[in-house]
């Protein structure tokens, strides 16, 4: 009986806390989400930079905010808000420095809340707030490793899908990266999270989907 191509292809793992019918799904993180206090109505517009945030924003009254327009950092962000009843008014490319551009085509008066996680790969809210942009933000939730992948067995001649900085520093904490693996990052900020020697794939899109298909190309 002949070897078809799919019995041939490498085994992908995605690491990512979204699934994937093409890989095997490792919840890299799990999610805590907070309910700080905030009045949506000192605010011009919003920053929104994960799915996670929008489900975060189920806890509030959604009359209290679902009037400010907002930025999304990406295409897959903008449409989870958008479903919501949220409207989007500029998208970013997948990164968050794309934001701080966006940001600067406003006045500098605008008032711009940005709901965030914990702990964010990118500083650029920072850079646009020392630029004499007002900006305000909310920790609207939590990340941390989760008990599946620092159990994560792999199959060392594998395919492996990182979405995030944590994904990897989760990873590397009871496992190493083997010379026979594939690596697919979804960023240049992932990237740079990957030990120095380790040799990787960047998706042409910051998407899952856009991993998966280079990773189905090996």
């Amino acid at each position: 009986m002949g070897v078809t191509p799919h019995s041939m292809q490498k085994q992908i793992y995605l690491f990512s806390t979204s699934k994937n019918s093409n890989a095997t799904c490792i919840k890299s993180l799990d999610v805590k989400f907070l309910k700080p206090e905030i009045d949506f109505n000192k605010y011009d517009k919003l920053i929104i930079t994960s799915k996670q945030t929008v489900k975060a924003l189920k806890a509030y009254d959604k009359k209290s905010f679902i009037n400010i327009s907002a930025i999304s950092v990406s295409t897959k962000t903008a449409g989870a808000y958008e479903d919501f009843g949220g409207k989007v008014i500029n998208i970013g490319n997948g990164y968050g420095d794309s934001l701080n551009e966006i940001i600067k085509k406003y006045p500098k008066e605008t008032r711009w809340l940005y709901l965030r996680a914990k702990i964010v790969a990118s500083d650029f809210v920072q850079r646009t707030k020392d630029e004499g942009y007002n900006i305000d933000e909310e920790i609207l939730y939590s990340s941390e490793c989760s008990q599946e992948i620092l159990d994560a067995k792999i199959i060392d001649d594998s395919t492996l899908i990182f979405t995030s900085p944590s994904c990897i520093e989760c990873f590397l904490k009871n496992n190493t990266i083997n010379q026979n693996a594939k690596i697919i990052v979804i960023g240049k900020t992932t990237a740079m999270a990957l030990p120095k020697d380790i040799k990787y794939y960047v998706s042409e899109k910051t998407s899952i989907d856009s991993c998966i298909e280079l990773a189905l190309k090996f």
